[in-house]
C-alpha cells in the first residue's frame, strides 16, 4: 500500500493477469486463427483434412483459453461482491441510524460495492440519498463520496 487509495486509483491491475496472461493468449489466439487461415485457405498446396482439422482444434483451444482466463477473472469478482455485500451489511447494522436498519436488505450489490468507499460519517447520509434517489451506478455513488475509505484488499 505505497499510495492512499482514492477514486481516481482504486481500480486494480494485476500485472500478471493483464500484461502478461491476457497478451501472450491473445498472441495464441492470433497466431491460431493465422495458422487456420493460412495453412486451410490462403496455402497453393492442397491441404489435408487431418491439418484444417488440427488448425480448427488449434484455433478453439486458443479461443477456450482467453474465456476461461476470463471467466477466472469474472468468478473471483463475483466472490469479492459477495463478500463485500456479507461485510457491508454487519458494517451498516453498526453505523446506520435505527430508520434505515429495516432497509439494510433493500440495498443492491451495486450500492453496496460503491457505499463501501464512504467513510463511516458519511455513510448514513450517502445511503439513505442512493436508496431514497434509487441510484445504482456504481461510478454515480462512487462519485458522491467526499471522504474515500480504501480498500486495499481487493482481488
Amino acid at each position: 500500500m505505497n499510495e492512499k487509495q482514492n477514486l481516481s486509483n482504486h481500480t486494480k491491475f494485476v500485472p500478471a493477469f493483464h500484461f502478461f496472461l491476457l497478451p501472450v493468449l491473445s498472441l495464441n489466439l492470433i497466431q491460431a486463427g493465422y495458422w487456420l487461415l493460412f495453412w486451410s485457405f490462403g496455402s497453393s498446396h492442397a491441404i489435408s483434412v487431418r491439418v484444417f482439422i488440427a488448425a480448427f482444434i488449434n484455433l478453439l483451444v486458443a479461443i477456450a483459453l482467453i474465456v476461461m482466463a476470463l471467466l477466472g477473472r469474472l468468478f473471483a469478482l463475483g466472490v469479492q461482491d459477495r463478500v463485500i455485500r456479507l461485510e457491508e451489511r454487519l458494517r451498516y447494522q453498526q453505523l446506520l441510524p435505527a430508520d434505515l436498519q429495516p432497509r439494510i436488505n433493500d440495498f443492491t450489490i451495486n450500492q453496496l460495492v460503491s457505499l463501501r468507499f464512504a467513510s463511516d460519517s458519511e455513510l448514513p447520509t450517502l445511503a439513505r440519498k442512493v436508496l431514497d434517489d434509487k441510484i445504482d451506478n456504481r461510478k454515480v455513488i462512487k462519485l458522491m463520496i467526499q471522504t474515500w475509505r480504501g480498500d486495499y484488499q481487493r482481488v
